[in-house]
């Protein structure tokens, strides 16, 4: 039996409030309903192609450490979802901690880890 938390949509923010996706276990989609990412049970936070992003916070916020001594090993990602319709308004953002000089807000800093599928395969063409 599904719990119904995780079928209900949670929207995740950026350390300055703003919205940024929404979380619809286990996929995570931009604000346009296009799937950018998807998150484990353990909270960590892998990209379309199955590379390491960060982890989600009960904020939530999609944050990283700047710096690893072990890399995080490429996860087999799910089957791609449908797009979604996401909503024009969502509740205001809860008040942030501040962070921490090791650790990142991803949606703030290193948004280009948090791409679509299809702007994800482009670019592993051009690499």
């Amino acid at each position: 039996m599904k719990d119904d938390h995780l079928c209900e949509p949670i929207p995740i923010y950026t350390t300055l409030g703003d919205w940024y996706a929404m979380l619809l276990f286990p996929y995570i989609y931009n604000t346009l309903g296009e799937w950018i990412a998807w998150v484990t049970s353990e909270n960590q936070i892998f990209d379309v192609n199955g590379r390491y992003v960060g982890f989600l916070t009960d904020e939530p916020r999609i944050l990283r450490r700047r710096t690893y001594d072990d890399p995080i090993p490429r996860q087999t990602p799910p089957p791609p979802p449908e797009r979604i319709n996401t909503p024009s308004l969502v509740p205001l953002p809860p008040m942030m901690r501040e962070l921490p000089y090791g650790i990142i807000d991803v949606c703030d800093e290193e948004p280009d880890r948090l791409r679509t599928i299809d702007y994800s395969r482009l670019k592993e063409d051009i690499d």
